[in-house]
């Protein structure tokens, strides 16, 4: 099905192209790096973004195929749209040792096991929760957002070696992870350009 896209948002790529030349980008990383910054309006995010060509094709399809999305907040969540999302925050608790974030995360892979798509956007402790697990994720957006934690969170799942999306800043947040995984439910499949 394809996507009926605004003439504000036609508008708003037009401009972000005759400010920044995306063109040498690989096809699904200039997706997600131009729907990253439209959605921050911060052209930055070119060279703090860190993305796998490969990992997003694999993501790309595992999403087209109905992998299960899991997110670790309901703002990250309201931001994904053309698909449900599972967020286990509201029925998270914290304890000793162990944020509400982390606990989410723990209860959403108990639910989808091996083969989601992660987006974490606010919590670093999710992130690093997930990256705890033997979650097997088909792709992980980790652009967890703030001064304690963010970026060595990220770092860590650079290191990890898990197919992933994510920045060297403290930047980050919920409508950027969204965003994210937007570009890759936009992409078309290769059923949609046959």
């Amino acid at each position: 099905m394809n996507r009926i896209v605004h003439p504000i948002e036609q508008e708003s790529f037009r401009r972000l192209r005759t400010r920044l030349d995306t063109s040498h980008f690989a096809p699904m990383t200039r997706a997600v790096v131009e729907r990253v910054i439209h959605s921050a309006a911060d052209l930055e995010y070119a060279d703090d973004l860190v993305t796998d060509e490969d990992s997003l094709v694999r993501g790309h399809k595992a999403l087209h195929a109905g992998a299960p999305v899991v997110v670790d907040v309901e703002m990250v969540a309201a931001g994904i749209t053309r698909r449900e999302t599972v967020c286990h925050l509201k029925d998270a608790k914290s304890g000793p040792g162990l944020t509400r974030s982390a606990h989410a995360i723990r209860l959403a892979y108990e639910q989808v096991g091996p083969g989601a798509l992660w987006v974490i956007g606010c919590a670093p402790t999710a992130l690093e929760e997930l990256l705890t697990l033997d979650a097997e994720p088909a792709l992980v957006i980790g652009l967890p957002v703030g001064f304690v934690g963010a970026a060595e969170s990220k770092l860590a799942l650079r290191e990890s070696g898990l197919p992933a999306v994510s920045n060297v800043s403290e930047k980050g947040g919920s409508a950027v992870a969204a965003a994210a995984l937007n570009a890759l439910l936009y992409h078309p499949t290769s059923e949609e350009n046959a």
